[in-house]
């Protein structure tokens, strides 16, 4: 059974990409914290950077899904949606 994706949820479709962008800025929180322990200042200055990416990732995340989800609800209304096949399984 064939099914077609023509519409994107924008605001929550955004929600979960900040969240899944957020969680995987939470790695370079982890290399942040011994950088900032144990470095220099230069290294110092890059792990409070790396320390505030999960805030980062998730503003940009959110901005840049929007901007997506947008587009793609445009052209699906033109050009028809993402088809996928499905099977039911009982």
């Amino acid at each position: 059974m064939k099914k077609q994706l023509i519409r994107i949820s924008i605001l929550q479709s955004s929600k979960i990409m900040t969240a899944f962008y957020a969680c995987f800025g939470l790695v370079y929180s982890l290399i942040g914290i011994p950088m900032i322990a144990f470095g220099n200042t230069q290294f110092k200055i890059m792990g409070v950077v790396y320390l505030f990416m999960p805030i980062l990732l998730g503003v940009f995340g959110f901005i840049f899904f929007v901007i997506f989800a947008a587009i793609y609800n445009l052209l699906a209304s033109k050009l028809g949606g993402v088809e996928i096949e499905v099977l039911n399984i009982d």
